[in-house]
């Protein structure tokens, strides 16, 4: 099986650079199979055992710190996990604007007491939905001017977050079929 590792904040703005041969590598030398990259941005599609994936993201986090010196969370997604967020985006079945869409994957799932004390009218006319470990987000504002930021939902869910735009969500969940 598949699985997708989803980076936070590595090549964005000129900030934490890591070359992706060098992040390929060190799944490979994690003991990751079929490793690829997908984008600048830390998208990475691969096969593991059970065993590999259980110490996966603290592995790639520590190898990250100790040769870039960036702390950088490892956030991962089975093709399963990816197939249900391509089929149950809300927005995208009332009809938004595929440009619009954005994906936040968590590192775990939220409280319902957290979710439940998530402003809905933080960033107007933005909205979202958290299902599971995933938050679906409409940003009619665009991305940069929205105020629903990974900052605000790691502090009020107490987790940590990372986002993608749906061509890139549509992206790793075809690459990790088969």
């Amino acid at each position: 099986m598949k699985h997708a590792a989803l980076l936070r904040g590595i090549n964005v703005g000129g900030k934490n650079m890591l070359p992706m041969k060098d992040l390929a590598a060190m799944f490979v030398d994690v003991g990751c199979r079929d490793v690829i990259t997908y984008i600048q941005s830390g998208n990475v599609v691969f096969s593991a055992s059970a065993a590999v994936l259980k110490k996966l993201s603290a592995d790639i986090t520590s190898r990250i710190g100790d040769k870039f010196g960036h702390k950088v969370p490892v956030i991962l997604r089975s093709h399963e996990q990816l197939a249900a967020v391509v089929h149950g985006n809300p927005f995208l079945r009332a009809g938004d604007d595929q440009k619009l869409l954005y994906v936040a994957f968590l590192a775990h799932t939220p409280t319902a007491d957290a979710v439940a004390k998530l402003d809905p009218d933080r960033s107007p006319p933005d909205c979202f939905a958290v299902i599971g470990s995933d938050i679906f987000l409409s940003l009619r504002n665009g991305a940069a001017k929205t105020k629903l930021t990974n900052a605000w939902m790691d502090s009020k869910l107490s987790t940590i977050s990372t986002a993608r735009n749906w061509a890139t969500v549509l992206k790793l969940h075809e690459m990790t079929q088969g």
